[in-house]
């Protein structure tokens, strides 16, 4: 009876001791969102409709961007899901393509990479 709750006791500690080092899962903990500008989102918003020349979307609706900042805080994977025509897809990738670097994220105080998904809405007044 004794062997068997050692044997449990040991394998149980075992089990933890795998928890931990550079693959580390959080579950948890303080977790700071990537910045923009000394901001957030809304700067970023700011940022790509002033430098968006509008003439290049050609109907009414939305462009949804998906893309990665790394923990150097450079935009990488810009994907568009979701695009307004050709034009638009040019459009955005260069002005996505010429903004400055994000602040990255942070996990434990440390720099860790994050994926976003944005959408742009455009309208034409009436």
């Amino acid at each position: 009876m004794t062997f068997r709750v050692l044997l449990f006791l040991l394998f149980t500690n075992l089990g933890f001791s795998q928890i931990g080092g550079s693959d580390e899962v959080y579950l948890g903990g303080d977790f700071i969102d990537p910045t923009f500008n000394y901001g957030g989102l809304k700067e970023f918003y700011s940022y790509f409709y002033d430098n968006f020349d509008t003439s290049k979307v050609e109907k009414e609706g939305q462009i949804i961007v998906s893309f990665t900042i790394d923990v150097d805080g450079k935009m990488k994977n810009i994907r568009i899901v979701q695009d307004l025509g050709s034009p638009s897809v040019i459009e955005t990738i260069r002005v996505f393509k010429k903004a400055p670097n994000w602040e990255p994220a942070k996990r434990g105080g440390k720099p860790v990479s994050v994926s976003l998904k944005v959408p742009f809405t455009f309208e034409f007044k009436k």
